[in-house]
């Protein structure tokens, strides 16, 4: 594969999520590049009009363009609009925010999200991240990999906060216990004053291929509210399942295990 294709949209992928503008020295660090190197690159992004350079400050940022490629990339998502009505009725359910999460190897990536009305809520962005293992959607999602991944994935869990689950036979045993009750919980396993609840959503054949979750202070998530919460939540996965065209009934025994 081309090298230059590859350290090019590496570097446009730091500098789509960093939070200000960074200058060539601290992107060519972050890469591990020459610093002439980062530059040649940057300037073909900002030709193509990805990065936008502000020659007062030295800084390269994202352009409005790499966000509308984005959303073009967002809109033709069929899970994203199926998912829409019923992360909104989730959201009136349970007045937590309401996250649509697909995974990207370790990680979850939030593909949409409802923010909750409370001034007290879990905050978020389209487009962000979490450690697939200690967020509920991630955990929803994990459940269904097979058996080597898990155990692969079990080995080298990091620790987020005193209640992340990263023993190798506890984390296993988390793993069974979301696939015997189609849901994941979430504990403040990442920061320590969310929690959170999620489901898988399947495809037509039945695989395990999205999650759908609310989060909010744990205060209002705790584990005394896991079952009356979980039970809106599972049936908005089941009924975005339904959506893109999964038979619950055809896939009765995918759908219990």
């Amino acid at each position: 594969m081309n090298n230059t294709l590859i350290k090019g949209l590496a570097l446009l992928e730091v500098v789509a999520r960093a939070q200000r503008p960074l200058g060539v020295t601290e992107l060519a660090a972050q890469l591990g590049i020459a610093k002439s190197h980062a530059h040649r690159l940057l300037h073909g992004l900002v030709e193509l009009k990805y990065v936008q350079h502000d020659p007062d400050t030295r800084g390269y940022a994202a352009s409005v363009r790499l966000w509308e490629l984005g959303s073009s990339v967002l809109e033709g998502l069929d899970l994203r609009r199926i998912a829409q009505p019923y992360m909104e009725a989730l959201l009136e359910q349970t007045r937590e925010t309401v996250h649509l999460s697909v995974l990207d190897g370790a990680e979850v990536v939030y593909v949409h999200k409802i923010e909750s009305h409370e001034p007290v809520r879990a905050y978020s962005q389209i487009g962000g991240r979490a450690p697939a293992h200690c967020v509920a959607t991630g955990k929803a999602l994990l459940a269904w990999l097979g058996a080597a991944r898990l155990a692969d994935l079990a080995s080298g869990i990091e620790r987020y906060t005193p209640r992340t689950i990263v023993e190798e036979a506890a984390f296993l045993r988390e793993m069974d216990r979301v696939r015997k009750q189609g849901y994941a919980v979430n504990r403040g396993e990442w920061r320590e004053s969310v929690g959170g609840i999620g489901a898988p959503i399947r495809d037509i054949q039945g695989h395990v291929i999205a999650a759908v979750g609310i989060s909010g202070p744990i205060a209002r998530i705790k584990p005394s509210m896991f079952k009356a919460l979980a039970g809106p939540v599972v049936a908005a996965a089941q009924c975005i399942s339904v959506g893109l065209g999964a038979n619950p009934l055809a896939n009765q025994q995918l759908w219990n295990t």
